[in-house]
């Protein structure tokens, strides 16, 4: 709770018309979430505008409107100016007492890598005795509270909020997942981040960016406005195996350091020895070594493991200290989560939704199969459509046995999204079965204790979108579920 007065002093001069003494209670965008002494936001989106929820804000107690258009014929206060947007978070940063200049704060950003990333950075907090925060695609967590995360990076006025509930419980860190929409929209504006991880682009979101160059460019926005409050130096962490990598962090003010494997690079990890159970390598940084044992499986995880580490290694925190704390990481939820079943089969379930991920995710497996690995995955409706015959090319090449079904398929036809997958395919190899959990049956079915099956797509997810609705579906308890009709 504010006086809008007070919080008129902490931005720049904007129009006020009515009167600047009310107390402001919350602030939000959402006409539904307006409560008695909101101050609620009249922002046009791409699909409506703000403005035309004007009255039902009224109606559900608001005393202040922030718009771009000023109307003569309401009562309330309203404050005017052509940037709805941009004082949206300059409003909610002061609402909430500028949340992310009391912490550690660490973005992750990239198309692959962000999650697996952002939890070991979170576990290496914890080990080191930081209490920290997270803010990304599974979970929202806040001291001792934790949220089922609706979006990877969430709007401008839900961030400040959670960084502002994360200040109170008492953490004095935090790590957050930052997507490229995100960039794009403004929605981490506001935000002063100590230290950015860059882990990679590949071909996704294209339907929102349009070229790769444009999806870099968003990156490049968060390289280009790390903060330097005087609290620490910004560090910039980057993949020093990516092409993309120089033009995410053209302009960059920050300390630049890099990180990759068998290369050469600031942080490097070499000498990988792969099994099903873990990933064993050897660290080095600034002249010094330590050999790693990290419980999480493949190529593309020690990539992970290294970003993480060099936000640490960066900070001056010992060498050593940081390999032990990779050892005793644990996978994110739907990260190549291996499903406990009585058939005492090897089935993963991974987030894996793009060509990329993919190709990191299945070679990783293939490493340690010894019979067939059977592959299960679909593509989401409403994105990127260029994508579909880019991932079946790659679980054709990289797996035996290919199972097509649904994903998410939201408001698109679930057989015709199928049918654009399958276009990519080169042989006629493959199962098509679009319900899921008949697909899920299937590899079952299929699998002996030699073989692995992936369920790629959803991971973490517990749920199926439709263009009638949402249900409940979580492919860790189907493919369970699977295994114990089978066995019994």
């Amino acid at each position: 709770m504010a006086k809008l007065k007070k919080l008129l002093k902490e931005i720049p001069p904007i129009d006020v018309i009515g009167s600047k003494e009310i107390e402001i209670t919350a602030i939000t965008s959402n006409s539904k979430l307006v409560s008695p002494g909101s101050l609620f936001i009249a922002r046009r989106g791409a699909t409506y505008d703000g403005n035309s929820f004007i009255p039902e804000a009224i109606a559900s107690g608001a005393v202040a409107i922030l718009s771009d258009v000023f109307d003569p014929s309401l009562s309330i206060t309203q404050l005017i100016t052509p940037d709805v947007g941009g004082m949206e978070c300059k409003l909610a940063a002061a609402f909430w007492h500028h949340p992310s200049h009391e912490l550690t704060l660490v973005a992750i950003t990239g198309t692959c890598g962000k999650t697996t990333t952002s939890y070991i950075v979170h576990h290496l907090f914890s080990h080191f005795g930081i209490r920290a925060g997270l803010i990304g695609t599974v979970a929202y967590i806040a001291g001792t509270r934790q949220y089922d995360a609706p979006n990877t990076t969430p709007d401008v006025i839900t961030n400040q909020r959670l960084l502002g509930e994360i200040v109170k419980a008492g953490d004095t860190a935090c790590v957050m997942e930052v997507s490229s929409h995100a960039l794009a929209q403004g929605r981490v504006a506001e935000i002063c981040f100590d230290t950015a991880v860059f882990t990679n682009l590949t071909h996704e979101h294209l339907d929102y960016h349009k070229t790769m160059d444009a999806y870099a460019a968003a990156k490049n926005i968060l390289f280009r406005t790390l903060c330097s409050d005087g609290k620490k130096e910004p560090i910039a962490v980057l993949n020093a195996q990516d092409a993309w990598t120089a033009k995410v962090a053209d302009g960059t003010q920050a300390r630049i350091v890099t990180y990759g494997i068998d290369t050469t690079a600031d942080i490097v990890a070499s000498h990988l020895q792969i099994s099903m159970a873990s990933t064993t390598f050897e660290l080095s940084y600034a002249g010094q070594r330590e050999i790693v044992i990290s419980p999480l499986v493949g190529r593309y995880n020690v990539a992970n493991a290294i970003a993480a580490a060099a936000v640490f290694l960066a900070r001056g925190y010992p060498l050593a200290d940081v390999a032990r704390g990779l050892s005793t990481v644990s996978s994110p939820p739907g990260r190549l989560e291996r499903v406990t079943n009585p058939l005492g089969l090897a089935i993963y379930v991974d987030y894996a939704h793009k060509e990329d991920a993919l190709r990191k995710v299945l070679p990783a497996l293939r490493e340690s199969t010894k019979g067939k690995l059977i592959t299960v995955f679909g593509c989401g409706g409403d994105r990127d459509r260029a994508k579909r015959p880019l991932m079946a090319r790659a679980v054709e090449e990289l797996s035996d046995i290919a199972i097509v079904t649904s994903d998410n398929p939201r408001s698109e036809d679930p057989l015709a999204i199928i049918d654009e997958i399958c276009k990519g395919f080169v042989t006629s190899n493959y199962i098509v079965i679009p319900d899921r959990k008949e697909a899920i049956a299937k590899a079952v079915q299929l699998a002996t204790p030699q073989d692995v099956v992936l369920i790629a797509g959803k991971g973490h997810e517990k749920y199926q979108i439709f263009a009638n609705g949402t249900v409940p579906f979580d492919d860790c308890q189907t493919a369970a579920e699977c295994c114990t009709t089978q066995f019994t």
